[in-house]
């Protein structure tokens, strides 16, 4: 164990990125992110943004990678955050995405409308 708090817990990955990749997860299960509480969201973070200053620190790099996946290739079914330290040239590049373009301004103002009508109703 990493590091233990009343509302979550973190430990080393068992397949790491690189020596000190972590994972912190909530003690309780919750899925994916939407479905953690609002009031455990400030207690989450605040370990995740902890890990993201000290792992780099504890492993000599300048800074971190830190993700989550939600449903989609999250390869466990409970919330976790990955905090990854890294450094320039580590070899850790384009692995996860290709990157596309909107067609059009109109196209990319369509896309921004739906998700702010989406979020209203959530």
């Amino acid at each position: 164990m990493v590091l233990e708090e009343p509302h979550t817990v973190a430990f080393l990955d068992h397949r790491p990125l690189f020596p000190g990749h972590c994972l912190v997860i909530p003690r309780e299960h919750y899925e994916t992110l939407a479905d953690l509480p609002q009031e455990l969201l400030e207690p989450f973070f605040s370990t995740v943004q902890l890990l993201s200053r000290a792992i780099p620190t504890a492993m000599k790099k300048p800074g971190s990678f830190v993700a989550m996946n939600n449903v989609v290739s999250q390869s466990v079914p409970h919330l976790h955050v990955h905090v990854v330290p890294r450094k320039p040239k580590d070899g850790l590049r384009g692995f996860f995405w290709p990157r596309t373009k909107y067609g059009s301004e109109a196209e990319m103002k369509k896309v921004a409308e739906r998700i702010r009508t989406a979020a209203e109703k959530t």
